[in-house]
């Protein structure tokens, strides 16, 4: 998938074995070209040299995030072929990946936990479930074995201290990383806080474990495609939430071995939540102010590639608001003594889908890619830009166009449910999720924040989009910004609250079908409240909390008497 990296315990179980039981060879033998194993924290050193005598690498890198160590890694990968810089720009580099190794691989990443019902609902018979993939930690422990013995041969492994979140937050987590690509090290600076400060807070504290490897040692026993090291036929990205644990083995994509993201961030860190009482979620955070000054924080849950980035860094088109990204993708959230929702963004960049961004859809995007960014899998122009689907760029004459050889486009998705933006991040079973988010209500002193549902793709019959979007959304949110202030603007409808006519600041806009965008078809909820019905009857099943189930039992009543 093209992309691009940019700046602005548990109890009960039993114990699982350290990633694999063999000791190959002392860690002591191994060169060690920057940092000093023997100055590290008793704890990460213990971790290092279990992942050395089982990886056996041939020399050992303790990353301390500096420039001049960020220089290094970057001529090193384009020593190796893997990136190329790009002349147009300021500090930007282009990769292209083995076309077999372009995404997210849901199939092969799992949760390791006792029981499957800890992991994911037991769907009912005949369904197959969508809400992630159980692995038990026998199965776990054999594909270890199977896949890290000597993985790191021949090559240097890096050890990856970072924080997410700020360091020394009290809503900040900290990992180390051991992995044998450069690559991710270099993604890595960018999409997180990592090197010598986060070594000095960690101290002998906590942290979450990450092993990465590319799973090609070396020497090479067949030629790489595009120079870029990976194992597709053997990838697997395996979480232990009760160890805080993650293996990852096989690709070199960033959402598979950039293990302080979706890995952390989500799936872990949404166990670690439920066990501590926050909440880690694949939100965006955005402050938006008002022209009389007044400012308010949005967190908003949509799948990716549903527009979080680009409502994120939103340029407004009313006057005088001002938006401020805070995160265009996680946010972890905690109620403060005060009972006020405080939230962070664990993360230090963007890791972005390119296809889509433009000056239209997203200028601030555009114009925060041009310096410090590593862009991967997409289009080379021949004066050393870049280009991709949607980019809605004019070129000068006689500029041509190098695409990267990937897989053919297949159009047509399927439209699924992906429940708050979460489905293939839950670290833990979907049913106690919701029971975590129900508790909520119940904490005391603390002030809930108020929840909307907005859909900015409705179309009509033609096949038109009823409402214009992008820097638009602003007079959404100014709507709901009145709302929280308790401005009366809303009407009751079967579904809930949706605005009046005239609520919404339509000022200079062209002409928006008010009635149209608004409307409750009854056909259509008819239909939805079933398709909802099925989808949690057959996904969730006797882990559905009897409280989402009275309210659908509400909704389907309402909708019956449209």
């Amino acid at each position: 998938m093209p992309a691009l990296y940019t700046r602005l315990l548990g109890q009960g179980a039993r114990p699982l074995r350290w990633w694999g039981a063999a000791l190959v060879r002392s860690a002591h033998a191994q060169r060690v070209p920057s940092g000093d194993l023997g100055r590290l924290p008793g704890r990460l050193r213990a971790f290092v040299e279990h992942g050395v005598r089982l990886c056996q690498p041939e020399s050992v890198h303790v990353c301390d995030g500096s420039e001049a160590e960020n220089v290094a890694v970057l001529d090193l990968l384009e020593d190796e072929g893997i990136i190329k810089p790009l002349g147009k720009y300021e500090n930007c580099w282009l990769a292209r990946t083995d076309p077999k190794d372009v995404a997210r691989v849901e199939s092969k990443t799992v949760i390791v936990t006792e029981t499957q019902r800890d992991t994911v609902p037991i769907p009912a018979p005949g369904a197959t479930g969508q809400l992630g993939n159980w692995m038990s930690p026998k199965t776990f422990q054999e594909a270890v074995d199977n896949r890290f013995p000597g993985c790191m041969k021949g090559r240097t492994m890096y050890v990856i201290p970072y924080s997410m979140g700020p360091i020394g937050s009290p809503l900040s987590k900290i990992g180390v990383q051991l992995t044998d690509s450069p690559y991710v090290v270099a993604s890595m600076r960018i999409m997180t806080r990592m090197g010598a400060p986060v070594l000095r807070t960690l101290g002998e504290g906590e942290f979450v474990k990450c092993l990465h490897s590319v799973g090609r040692p070396l020497p090479l026993q067949e030629e790489l495609v595009n120079n870029w090291p990976c194992n597709p036929e053997k990838t697997l990205i395996a979480h232990v939430p009760d160890r805080r644990e993650i293996v990852s083995f096989g690709s070199g994509y960033g959402g598979n071995s950039l293990l302080g993201k979706k890995c952390f961030a989500l799936r872990i860190a949404s166990r670690i939540a439920k066990d501590e009482g926050w909440l880690a979620e694949h939100m965006l955070i955005l402050g938006i102010t008002n022209p009389e000054g007044q400012k308010k924080y949005v967190a908003a849950a949509f799948p990716s590639a549903c527009g979080k980035t680009n409502l994120a860094m939103m340029n407004p088109t009313l006057p005088g608001w001002r938006v401020e990204c805070v995160g265009d993708d996680i946010a972890w959230m905690k109620f403060d003594s005060d009972g006020r929702l405080r939230a962070i963004n664990p993360e230090n960049g963007f890791f972005g889908v390119a296809p889509g961004t433009s000056m239209k859809t997203n200028p601030n995007a555009m114009h925060t890619v041009q310096r410090n960014t590593l862009f991967t899998n997409v289009g080379e122009t021949s004066e050393g830009g870049v280009y991709w689907e949607g980019i809605d760029q004019t070129l000068p004459p006689g500029t041509s166009i190098t695409s990267w050889l990937g897989r053919p486009w297949m159009p047509g998705k399927m439209i699924m449910h992906d429940p708050f933006a979460m489905r293939p991040f839950f670290g833990y079973n979907f049913g106690r999720y919701l029971e975590h988010w129900l508790s909520m209500e119940g904490r005391r002193g603390v002030r809930l924040p108020k929840i909307f549902h907005v859909n900015w793709f409705r179309k009509d019959a033609a096949g038109n989009f009823l409402w214009p979007g992008f820097g638009e959304n602003s007079r959404v949110l100014d709507w709901i910004f009145r709302r929280v202030e308790g401005e009366e603007s809303a009407r009751e409808t079967p579904i809930g609250y949706v605005p009046q006519e005239g609520a919404l600041n339509l000022q200079g806009l062209a002409k928006v079908d008010f009635q149209e965008l608004f409307s409750l078809p009854k056909a259509f909820w008819e239909q939805e409240v079933r398709e909802v019905r099925k989808y949690l009857t057959e996904q969730v099943s006797d882990d559905l909390p009897r409280e989402v189930m009275q309210e659908l039992e509400g909704l389907e009543s309402r909708v019956k008497k449209m």
